[in-house]
């Protein structure tokens, strides 16, 4: 489909497919509710431990995904968006949720 587009389209194109980034961000929601639920009786001393654990997990996923994709604003925030939205769908509180996507955004950005 693309083959028969002017250069110019086929980048705007290009810019605008956020499918890989969206893809991503849900997978990396799902994999912090796979490994911290709603419904895990922990300490507080517990959870800290355990979230820093599953961030540094998540941080290598980022760094990797990084690699392999080149990413400019637009698909950042679709990245953000679609990991803000699988959290909130898994029940996560909204100040929370916010935090970790302010994590995510952060570390796609150095």
């Amino acid at each position: 489909m693309l083959s028969n587009c002017p250069i110019g389209a086929q980048m705007i194109f290009e810019w605008f497919d956020a499918k890989a980034a969206k893809d991503f961000g849900e997978s990396l929601a799902r994999f912090y509710a796979q490994r911290l639920p709603l419904d895990t009786k922990v300490t507080q001393q517990q959870f800290g431990s355990r979230t820093a654990e599953v961030l540094k997990m998540m941080e290598s996923q980022v760094i990797q995904f990084k690699r392999q994709n080149t990413l400019n604003m637009y698909k950042t925030a679709q990245l953000g968006n679609a990991f803000k939205w699988a959290l909130k769908d898994a029940g996560y509180d909204d100040a929370y949720i916010n935090r970790l996507t302010e994590w995510l955004i952060i570390n796609m950005k150095v």
